[in-house]
């Protein structure tokens, strides 16, 4: 059994927090990089370009890569032969969040009563946390700042088993298209297939961990990856919803064994801005 502070834990968070704000990935930066030269809408070849001058001010000059800093998700993959010493960790987690949008000047967007009077936390808590157990002795730790634009555009169908593959694809690529330039295009989709109501969506916001440009290793999943991304780049939405070849930089699945009377899927849209960061304890 090994044991963990859950002081070390939210140092982690903090630090994640900050890190994915100001930082975007090199995935992301090499797909724009990429784009100037394959976009072929003219704005949308301007469009990258200042995506990439505004990657390049944030990460030289420590500042956020949006206005929006986003709520505070973490998946958080636990070993289950780790013991945690010093306190409650979900607490631990709360105060990374507080701590990281302090320390990083990071916009604080967390509201309670949501329909009601809407009163800000003043502290970006609590963190939207999701923890799975794991073999081994480690803890990852994932921090995805998740904004609200994209957000909003995400949608959620239990569609009839009927409906099969034909049915997921009209469902995904409608929902791309609603989005249109609300959702700051170029987007990355991740799509959560079968399981329940919320395992659908959970899954599809799951999928927008991996890297921009990775490849899903389960063939058939592959496959539908692929089809969607053409089907969505074919709606000509564009970078910035101005036009173009570009719409999405990736389609993400994942999907799990689901009740024989359903076939729920989830959208859950990621802006241009697709930040995330981790780190293995």
């Amino acid at each position: 059994m090994r044991e963990i502070d859950v002081a070390e834990i939210r140092d982690a968070v903090a630090r994640l927090a900050i890190d994915a704000c100001y930082h975007l990935g090199d995935d992301v930066v090499g797909f724009f990089e990429r784009a100037v030269d394959e976009e072929e809408s003219e704005a949308g070849r301007d469009v990258f370009q200042q995506l990439l001058e505004n990657a390049a001010v944030a990460r030289t000059e420590n500042l956020p890569l949006c206005q929006d800093t986003g709520l505070a998700v973490v998946f958080l993959e636990v070993g289950q032969d780790v013991h945690f010493v010093g306190g409650d960790l979900g607490s631990a987690i709360d105060e990374g969040v507080r701590r990281g949008y302090a320390d990083g000047f990071l916009r604080k967007s967390s509201v309670t009563a949501p329909f009601t009077e809407r009163k800000n936390t003043g502290d970006n808590t609590p963190a939207v946390l999701h923890t799975s157990i794991v073999p081994g002795d480690r803890v990852k730790i994932t921090l995805a700042p998740k904004g609200g634009g994209a957000e909003n555009m995400s949608a959620l169908s239990m569609l009839k088993p009927s409906q099969g593959r034909p049915g997921v694809v009209d469902f995904v690529v409608d929902t791309v298209a609603k989005a249109g330039p609300n959702a700051c295009p170029p987007m990355v989709v991740g799509v959560g297939v079968g399981s329940t109501f919320e395992g659908a969506a959970l899954l599809a916001k799951h999928s927008l961990m991996r890297e921009v440009g990775s490849s899903n290793p389960e063939p058939r999943l592959a496959e539908l990856e692929d089809e969607l991304e053409r089907r969505c780049n074919d709606l000509g939405i564009g970078p910035q919803g101005l036009g173009g070849r570009i719409t999405v930089m990736d389609v993400f699945v994942e999907d799990a064994p689901a009740h024989i009377a359903s076939l729920p899927v989830a959208v859950n849209i990621q802006c241009h801005s697709a930040r995330h960061k981790q780190v293995v304890i």
